[in-house]
C-alpha cells in the first residue's frame, strides 16, 4: 500500500440523478494510465454524503475493478456517531478498499474536542479491517481537529496518517513535527500543494488531479526533487484553476471541468446546481492559460 503521491478525490457521474458506474469507470481506467498513486473516491468532491450506504457501495466495488495492483484504492467512509462508521469502514473494505478515508464527526460541534475525536478514531481504527486515514476539512464540516489529536493517534498501527484539507500551513508543518517520521500528511488542497511538501507532507490529494493529473503529478515530482524555482512557477500557474474546481466553483467547477478536459463530469446530484455558462468560460480560459487543449 503506497500513500506517497498524488490521488485525485474523484467526482462520481451521474445520469438522471442515478449513479453512472460505466462513467466512472471508465474515468478511473484513463487517470490510472498516468502518474497518479491511486484514487480516492466517495471524498468531498465525490459528493458522498448524497450516496447511500447501496449505492456507496456499488461506487466503491466499480473502482476496485479499474484500479489495478500497484495503486491504491482509498474510499470515504465517515459518519456522525462511531457505530455507523465502524458500519462504513466495513462495508469499504469487502468492496475492496486499501484504505479508507474517515473524517470528523462534525454536527455537534461544540462537543467534538481532542479527547472525542482521539476515542472516536482510535475506536475505529481497531474495529477496522483496513488502514484509516482520518480526514479533517474544517472547510466542509466547521471542526478543526488541532495536530495534538493526530500525534496522540499517531501511534496507532492502523492509523499510517491523515488527510488535511485546512490550507494552513502552521498546523501542517505542526503535523509533521509532532508525528513519526513514518506518519503519513497527505494534503486536500492544490493551491497549498508545493508549500505543504516544502513543510514536510508527503503528498496530496487535490481535486485538480481529476483535470489536469500529469501537471500535479509534475509539480509533486518537482519539489521532490528540490527542483524549487520550478515547481513554485508551476503552482503559481495551476493554482487558478484548483480554486475554480474547489472554493471557487465547488462540485459543479469540478466536473464542468472533467466535461472539459474528456472525462465524464455531468451535474452534481439533486439538490447542488449546475455550473454555470460564466463558471464554464472562466474555467475554459485557465485550462487555456495553462496550455491543454479542451
Amino acid at each position: 500500500m503506497n500513500l506517497h503521491g498524488i490521488f485525485p478525490p474523484i467526482a462520481t457521474p451521474f445520469k438522471n440523478d442515478e449513479i453512472d458506474l460505466d462513467g466512472m469507470k471508465a474515468n478511473v481506467a484513463k487517470w490510472m494510465k498516468t502518474g497518479l498513486a491511486g484514487v480516492l473516491v466517495l471524498g468531498s468532491n465525490g459528493e458522498a454524503p448524497m450516496l447511500d450506504a447501496d449505492e456507496s457501495f456499488r461506487v466503491a466495488s466499480a473502482a476496485r475493478e479499474s484500479v489495478p495492483a500497484g495503486k491504491t484504492l482509498i474510499v470515504g467512509a465517515g459518519e456522525e456517531s462511531t457505530r455507523s462508521t465502524i458500519a462504513a469502514v466495513k462495508r469499504a473494505a469487502q468492496a475492496g478498499a486499501d484504505v479508507v478515508l474517515v473524517r470528523t464527526p462534525c454536527y455537534f460541534k461544540n462537543q467534538m474536542t481532542t479527547d472525542l475525536f482521539v476515542r472516536h478514531f482510535t475506536a475505529v481504527a481497531d474495529a477496522s479491517p483496513v488502514p484509516v486515514l482520518p480526514y479533517n476539512v474544517p472547510g466542509l464540516t466547521g471542526v478543526n481537529m488541532a495536530a495534538e489529536a493526530l500525534a496522540r493517534l499517531s501511534s496507532h498501527p492502523n492509523i499510517p496518517g491523515v488527510k488535511d484539507s485546512s490550507a494552513n500551513l502552521t498546523q501542517i508543518a505542526d503535523l509533521v513535527a509532532i508525528t513519526p517520521p513514518d506518519f503519513t500528511v497527505l494534503v486536500g488542497s492544490a493551491p497549498t500543494l508545493y508549500a505543504s511538501l516544502c513543510v514536510g507532507a508527503v503528498g496530496g490529494i487535490v481535486a485538480a488531479a481529476c483535470v489536469v493529473p500529469d501537471l500535479i503529478v509534475q509539480l509533486y515530482d518537482l519539489a521532490r526533487a528540490g527542483k524549487h524555482a520550478d515547481a513554485l512557477a508551476l503552482q503559481r500557474q495551476i493554482t487558478p484553476l484548483a480554486k475554480s474546481v474547489t472554493t471557487s466553483f465547488g462540485v459543479a467547477g469540478l466536473k464542468a471541468a472533467m466535461d472539459l478536459a474528456g472525462y465524464v463530469g455531468g451535474a452534481p446530484r439533486h439538490p447542488l446546481p449546475p455550473a454555470t455558462p460564466q463558471m464554464i468560460d472562466t474555467i475554459r480560459g485557465q485550462f487555456a492559460a495553462l496550455g491543454v487543449a479542451v
